[in-house]
Protein backbone atom coordinates (compact mmCIF):
# COMPACT_ATOMS: atom_id res chain seq x y z
CA UNK A 1 0.00 0.00 0.00
CA UNK A 2 1.37 3.76 -0.92
CA UNK A 3 2.48 5.63 2.38
CA UNK A 4 0.35 8.02 3.78
CA UNK A 5 2.54 10.90 2.66
CA UNK A 6 2.24 10.04 -0.90
CA UNK A 7 -1.48 11.05 -0.75
CA UNK A 8 -0.47 14.67 0.26
CA UNK A 9 -4.36 15.61 1.19
CA UNK A 10 -4.92 19.16 2.00
CA UNK A 11 -6.56 19.30 4.99
CA UNK A 12 -7.68 23.29 4.75
CA UNK A 13 -9.48 24.21 1.91
CA UNK A 14 -9.53 22.82 -1.63
CA UNK A 15 -11.11 20.08 -2.59
CA UNK A 16 -13.31 17.61 -0.10
CA UNK A 17 -10.93 15.32 1.30
CA UNK A 18 -12.73 12.13 -0.89
CA UNK A 19 -12.12 13.76 -3.82
CA UNK A 20 -8.47 13.63 -3.19
CA UNK A 21 -8.37 10.61 -2.55
CA UNK A 22 -10.56 9.59 -4.92
CA UNK A 23 -7.95 11.73 -7.32
CA UNK A 24 -5.27 10.15 -5.83
CA UNK A 25 -6.41 6.50 -6.41
CA UNK A 26 -7.26 7.08 -9.46
CA UNK A 27 -3.35 8.49 -10.28
CA UNK A 28 -2.05 5.40 -8.79
CA UNK A 29 -4.22 3.34 -11.39
CA UNK A 30 -3.19 5.25 -14.36
CA UNK A 31 0.16 5.33 -13.62
CA UNK A 32 0.49 1.77 -13.47
CA UNK A 33 1.60 1.95 -10.25
CA UNK A 34 -1.31 0.32 -9.09
CA UNK A 35 -1.58 -2.73 -11.28
CA UNK A 36 -4.80 -4.34 -13.04
CA UNK A 37 -6.13 -7.22 -10.72
CA UNK A 38 -4.72 -5.61 -7.34
CA UNK A 39 -6.31 -5.81 -4.46
CA UNK A 40 -6.84 -2.09 -2.57
CA UNK A 41 -6.85 -1.91 0.86
CA UNK A 42 -9.84 -1.81 2.78
CA UNK A 43 -12.02 1.17 3.74
CA UNK A 44 -10.89 0.88 7.42
CA UNK A 45 -6.98 -0.06 6.77
CA UNK A 46 -7.36 3.33 4.19
CA UNK A 47 -9.05 5.53 6.27
CA UNK A 48 -6.47 4.44 9.53
CA UNK A 49 -3.40 5.29 7.05
CA UNK A 50 -4.45 8.52 5.65
CA UNK A 51 -6.55 9.80 8.83
CA UNK A 52 -9.42 10.12 7.89
CA UNK A 53 -12.90 8.92 8.47
CA UNK A 54 -14.07 5.58 7.26
CA UNK A 55 -17.03 7.27 5.06
CA UNK A 56 -14.74 9.21 3.46
CA UNK A 57 -12.75 6.20 1.71
CA UNK A 58 -15.92 4.96 1.17
CA UNK A 59 -17.35 7.56 -0.80
CA UNK A 60 -14.54 7.81 -2.79
CA UNK A 61 -14.34 3.82 -3.70
CA UNK A 62 -18.12 4.35 -4.55
CA UNK A 63 -17.67 6.64 -6.95
CA UNK A 64 -14.51 4.96 -8.71
CA UNK A 65 -16.41 1.60 -8.48
CA UNK A 66 -19.13 3.46 -10.54
CA UNK A 67 -16.58 5.08 -13.17
CA UNK A 68 -15.70 1.30 -13.44
CA UNK A 69 -11.81 1.95 -12.28
CA UNK A 70 -12.32 -0.35 -9.45
CA UNK A 71 -14.48 -3.12 -8.08
CA UNK A 72 -16.00 -5.16 -5.71
CA UNK A 73 -15.94 -8.76 -5.02
CA UNK A 74 -18.23 -10.36 -2.47
CA UNK A 75 -16.06 -11.68 0.57
CA UNK A 76 -12.80 -11.03 -1.64
CA UNK A 77 -12.62 -7.05 -1.39
CA UNK A 78 -12.13 -4.65 -3.48
CA UNK A 79 -9.32 -4.88 -6.89
CA UNK A 80 -8.27 -2.10 -9.34
CA UNK A 81 -10.17 -3.33 -12.74
CA UNK A 82 -9.16 -5.76 -14.70
CA UNK A 83 -10.11 -5.55 -18.80
CA UNK A 84 -13.20 -7.89 -17.93
CA UNK A 85 -14.11 -5.70 -15.64
CA UNK A 86 -13.82 -2.44 -17.74
CA UNK A 87 -15.17 -4.39 -20.77
CA UNK A 88 -18.27 -4.52 -18.31
CA UNK A 89 -18.77 -0.96 -17.87
CA UNK A 90 -18.56 -0.02 -21.48
CA UNK A 91 -20.55 2.82 -22.46
CA UNK A 92 -24.14 2.11 -22.17
CA UNK A 93 -25.30 3.37 -25.23
CA UNK A 94 -22.70 0.70 -27.05
CA UNK A 95 -24.21 -1.80 -25.46
CA UNK A 96 -27.56 -1.07 -26.59
CA UNK A 97 -26.29 -0.63 -29.61
CA UNK A 98 -25.16 -4.29 -29.89
CA UNK A 99 -28.87 -5.79 -28.09
CA UNK A 100 -30.31 -3.79 -30.44
CA UNK A 101 -29.01 -4.79 -33.80
CA UNK A 102 -28.84 -8.54 -31.76
CA UNK A 103 -32.53 -7.85 -32.09
CA UNK A 104 -32.82 -7.22 -35.42
CA UNK A 105 -31.01 -9.92 -37.09
CA UNK A 106 -33.12 -12.21 -35.27
CA UNK A 107 -36.24 -10.45 -36.59
CA UNK A 108 -35.12 -10.16 -40.01
CA UNK A 109 -34.03 -13.70 -40.09
CA UNK A 110 -37.48 -14.49 -38.83
CA UNK A 111 -38.84 -12.64 -41.68
CA UNK A 112 -40.13 -9.32 -39.89
CA UNK A 113 -39.10 -6.29 -42.24
CA UNK A 114 -37.93 -3.33 -40.56
CA UNK A 115 -40.62 -1.16 -40.34
CA UNK A 116 -42.41 -4.05 -38.81
CA UNK A 117 -40.10 -4.72 -36.13
CA UNK A 118 -40.46 -0.95 -35.37
CA UNK A 119 -44.05 -0.99 -34.67
CA UNK A 120 -43.63 -3.92 -32.14
CA UNK A 121 -40.55 -2.29 -30.03
CA UNK A 122 -42.68 0.88 -30.05
CA UNK A 123 -45.59 -1.10 -28.75
CA UNK A 124 -43.51 -2.92 -26.31
CA UNK A 125 -42.14 0.24 -25.18
CA UNK A 126 -45.53 1.93 -24.49
CA UNK A 127 -46.44 -1.33 -22.41
CA UNK A 128 -43.64 -1.10 -20.35
CA UNK A 129 -44.09 2.52 -19.96
CA UNK A 130 -48.02 1.73 -19.14
CA UNK A 131 -46.41 -0.77 -16.60
CA UNK A 132 -44.08 1.63 -14.84
CA UNK A 133 -46.95 4.54 -14.73
CA UNK A 134 -49.41 2.32 -12.81
CA UNK A 135 -46.90 1.30 -10.14
CA UNK A 136 -47.51 3.54 -6.97
CA UNK A 137 -44.11 3.68 -4.05
CA UNK A 138 -44.61 4.99 -0.84
CA UNK A 139 -41.31 6.80 -0.25
CA UNK A 140 -40.41 7.02 3.84
CA UNK A 141 -37.79 9.41 4.81
CA UNK A 142 -37.43 11.32 8.09
CA UNK A 143 -37.32 15.00 6.63
CA UNK A 144 -39.58 17.15 4.47
CA UNK A 145 -36.98 18.56 2.59
CA UNK A 146 -35.29 15.88 0.83
CA UNK A 147 -38.61 13.68 1.15
CA UNK A 148 -40.39 16.12 -1.38
CA UNK A 149 -37.40 16.54 -3.35
CA UNK A 150 -36.46 13.05 -3.95
CA UNK A 151 -40.53 12.04 -5.05
CA UNK A 152 -40.32 14.70 -7.69
CA UNK A 153 -37.00 13.38 -8.39
CA UNK A 154 -37.52 9.83 -8.88
CA UNK A 155 -40.93 10.31 -10.93
CA UNK A 156 -39.10 12.52 -13.58
CA UNK A 157 -36.85 9.36 -13.63
CA UNK A 158 -39.37 6.38 -13.91
CA UNK A 159 -42.83 7.61 -14.14
CA UNK A 160 -43.77 6.03 -10.81
CA UNK A 161 -46.41 8.04 -8.75
CA UNK A 162 -44.60 8.43 -5.50
CA UNK A 163 -46.16 8.80 -2.23
CA UNK A 164 -44.04 10.65 0.36
CA UNK A 165 -44.32 9.30 4.30
CA UNK A 166 -42.58 10.89 6.75
CA UNK A 167 -40.89 8.58 9.24
CA UNK A 168 -42.58 10.38 12.29
CA UNK A 169 -45.77 9.41 10.74
CA UNK A 170 -45.41 6.20 10.11
CA UNK A 171 -44.07 5.20 13.07
CA UNK A 172 -46.53 6.89 15.52
CA UNK A 173 -49.55 4.99 13.57
CA UNK A 174 -50.90 7.71 11.81
CA UNK A 175 -53.68 7.31 10.01
CA UNK A 176 -52.63 9.11 6.59
CA UNK A 177 -49.31 7.85 6.36
CA UNK A 178 -50.56 4.16 7.00
CA UNK A 179 -53.43 4.47 4.52
CA UNK A 180 -50.71 5.46 2.20
CA UNK A 181 -48.60 2.66 2.67
CA UNK A 182 -51.10 -0.02 2.65
CA UNK A 183 -52.09 1.20 -1.02
CA UNK A 184 -49.04 1.60 -2.25
CA UNK A 185 -47.16 -1.41 -4.30
CA UNK A 186 -44.17 -1.41 -2.82
CA UNK A 187 -42.29 0.79 -0.14
CA UNK A 188 -38.93 2.41 -0.36
CA UNK A 189 -36.34 4.32 1.99
CA UNK A 190 -33.27 5.03 2.01
CA UNK A 191 -30.59 2.40 4.23
CA UNK A 192 -30.24 4.47 7.20
CA UNK A 193 -34.24 3.81 7.97
CA UNK A 194 -34.09 0.18 6.55
CA UNK A 195 -34.47 -2.03 9.44
CA UNK A 196 -36.56 0.36 11.15
CA UNK A 197 -39.22 0.76 8.18
CA UNK A 198 -39.39 -2.92 8.42
CA UNK A 199 -40.10 -3.45 11.95
CA UNK A 200 -42.56 -1.02 11.27
CA UNK A 201 -44.57 -2.88 8.55
CA UNK A 202 -43.79 -6.59 9.17
CA UNK A 203 -46.62 -7.77 6.83
CA UNK A 204 -44.81 -5.66 4.11
CA UNK A 205 -41.09 -6.17 4.91
CA UNK A 206 -40.57 -8.11 1.36
CA UNK A 207 -41.61 -4.96 -0.60
CA UNK A 208 -39.93 -2.26 1.48
CA UNK A 209 -36.40 -1.63 -0.66
CA UNK A 210 -33.52 0.57 0.67
CA UNK A 211 -31.21 3.01 -1.26
CA UNK A 212 -28.56 5.61 -1.19
CA UNK A 213 -28.47 8.92 -1.18
CA UNK A 214 -25.14 10.57 -1.63
CA UNK A 215 -24.78 14.65 -1.99
CA UNK A 216 -24.31 15.86 -4.95
CA UNK A 217 -21.11 16.15 -6.41
CA UNK A 218 -21.10 20.01 -7.36
CA UNK A 219 -23.04 21.21 -4.26
CA UNK A 220 -20.01 19.66 -1.88
CA UNK A 221 -17.42 21.00 -4.63
CA UNK A 222 -18.87 24.54 -3.86
CA UNK A 223 -18.94 24.41 -0.23
CA UNK A 224 -15.35 23.37 -0.27
CA UNK A 225 -14.17 25.93 -2.35
CA UNK A 226 -15.23 28.56 0.17
CA UNK A 227 -12.58 30.05 1.88
CA UNK A 228 -10.95 28.97 5.32
CA UNK A 229 -13.31 30.50 8.31
CA UNK A 230 -16.00 31.56 5.75
CA UNK A 231 -18.78 32.51 7.79
CA UNK A 232 -22.09 30.35 6.62
CA UNK A 233 -25.79 30.01 7.42
CA UNK A 234 -27.52 26.78 6.85
CA UNK A 235 -31.28 27.74 6.38
CA UNK A 236 -33.86 23.93 6.38
CA UNK A 237 -36.86 23.39 7.82
CA UNK A 238 -36.23 20.66 10.01
CA UNK A 239 -33.22 20.24 11.93
CA UNK A 240 -32.87 16.21 11.05
CA UNK A 241 -31.95 17.46 7.38
CA UNK A 242 -29.48 20.01 9.23
CA UNK A 243 -27.75 17.37 10.83
CA UNK A 244 -27.59 14.72 7.78
CA UNK A 245 -25.82 18.39 6.17
CA UNK A 246 -23.55 18.89 9.02
CA UNK A 247 -21.89 14.70 8.63
CA UNK A 248 -22.06 14.72 4.92
CA UNK A 249 -19.67 17.60 4.82
CA UNK A 250 -18.10 16.14 7.35
CA UNK A 251 -17.79 13.05 5.88
CA UNK A 252 -16.27 14.91 2.89
CA UNK A 253 -13.45 16.71 5.02
CA UNK A 254 -15.29 20.23 4.94
CA UNK A 255 -14.39 21.40 8.18
CA UNK A 256 -13.17 24.73 7.75
CA UNK A 257 -16.13 26.79 7.86
CA UNK A 258 -18.35 28.28 10.85
CA UNK A 259 -22.19 26.84 9.77
CA UNK A 260 -25.23 28.77 11.92
CA UNK A 261 -28.42 26.80 11.72
CA UNK A 262 -31.39 28.38 10.68
CA UNK A 263 -34.80 25.98 10.81
CA UNK A 264 -37.90 28.43 11.53
CA UNK A 265 -39.58 30.79 8.71
CA UNK A 266 -39.96 33.93 10.30
CA UNK A 267 -38.29 36.01 7.46
CA UNK A 268 -37.22 38.58 10.25
CA UNK A 269 -34.99 36.13 11.84
CA UNK A 270 -33.63 34.52 8.42
CA UNK A 271 -32.41 38.30 7.43
CA UNK A 272 -30.88 39.10 10.91
CA UNK A 273 -29.12 35.74 10.75
CA UNK A 274 -27.85 36.40 6.65
CA UNK A 275 -25.68 39.46 7.74
CA UNK A 276 -22.08 39.04 7.71
CA UNK A 277 -22.83 35.81 5.84
CA UNK A 278 -20.56 35.05 3.41
CA UNK A 279 -22.73 31.87 1.57
CA UNK A 280 -25.86 30.47 2.55
CA UNK A 281 -26.64 26.47 2.08
CA UNK A 282 -30.20 26.39 1.66
CA UNK A 283 -32.96 23.01 1.44
CA UNK A 284 -34.35 22.25 -1.66
CA UNK A 285 -37.44 23.88 -0.16
CA UNK A 286 -35.97 26.99 0.53
CA UNK A 287 -33.80 28.06 -2.15
CA UNK A 288 -36.59 30.93 -3.76
CA UNK A 289 -37.52 32.52 -0.22
CA UNK A 290 -33.50 32.75 0.88
CA UNK A 291 -32.56 33.91 -2.36
CA UNK A 292 -35.07 36.72 -2.22
CA UNK A 293 -33.54 37.93 0.55
CA UNK A 294 -30.19 37.22 0.61
CA UNK A 295 -28.00 40.15 -0.66
CA UNK A 296 -26.13 40.59 -3.78
CA UNK A 297 -22.99 38.92 -3.99
CA UNK A 298 -24.23 35.93 -1.60
CA UNK A 299 -23.69 32.79 -2.41
CA UNK A 300 -26.53 30.68 -2.56
CA UNK A 301 -25.79 26.88 -2.62
CA UNK A 302 -28.85 24.51 -2.71
CA UNK A 303 -27.90 20.85 -0.94
CA UNK A 304 -29.26 18.47 -2.69
CA UNK A 305 -29.31 14.66 -1.97
CA UNK A 306 -29.15 12.51 -5.24
CA UNK A 307 -30.07 8.16 -5.41
CA UNK A 308 -26.80 7.15 -6.85
CA UNK A 309 -27.07 4.96 -10.11
CA UNK A 310 -26.80 1.86 -8.88
CA UNK A 311 -29.90 2.12 -6.41
CA UNK A 312 -32.37 3.41 -8.78
CA UNK A 313 -31.36 0.97 -11.53
CA UNK A 314 -32.78 -1.75 -8.88
CA UNK A 315 -35.59 0.42 -8.11
CA UNK A 316 -36.53 0.31 -11.28
CA UNK A 317 -36.02 -3.06 -12.02
CA UNK A 318 -37.90 -4.09 -8.75
CA UNK A 319 -40.68 -2.17 -10.00
CA UNK A 320 -41.16 -4.23 -13.24
CA UNK A 321 -40.80 -7.58 -11.73
CA UNK A 322 -43.33 -6.61 -8.99
CA UNK A 323 -46.04 -5.16 -11.50
CA UNK A 324 -45.82 -8.29 -13.52
CA UNK A 325 -45.80 -10.58 -10.42
CA UNK A 326 -49.06 -8.57 -9.81
CA UNK A 327 -50.18 -9.11 -13.30
CA UNK A 328 -49.47 -12.83 -13.37
CA UNK A 329 -51.84 -12.86 -10.27
CA UNK A 330 -54.29 -10.95 -11.30
CA UNK A 331 -54.34 -13.47 -15.15
CA UNK A 332 -54.42 -16.59 -12.58
CA UNK A 333 -57.26 -15.68 -10.31
CA UNK A 334 -59.10 -14.67 -13.17
CA UNK A 335 -58.92 -17.95 -14.97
Amino acid sequence: MEERSSFDLRRKGGLPIYLQVKRRIESLISSGQWKRGQRLPTERALAAELGVSRNTVSLAYRQLEAEGLITSRQGRGTFVAEADDILRMENKRERLNRVIDSALDDALALGVNPDEFLQVVTRRVEERRKMLSDVKIAFVECNREQLDYFSKELELGTGVKVLPVLTDDLFRGAEEARETVARSDMVVTTFFHLDEVRTSLPERSEDVLGIALDPDMETIVRIARLPPGSDVLLVCISERFAERVRKSMENAGITEVNVETVTGKDPAIVRDKLKGKRAVIVSPGRQKEVSAMAKRGTQIIEFVYRPDAGSVNLLRSSVLEHRKMNRQKGVLGGE
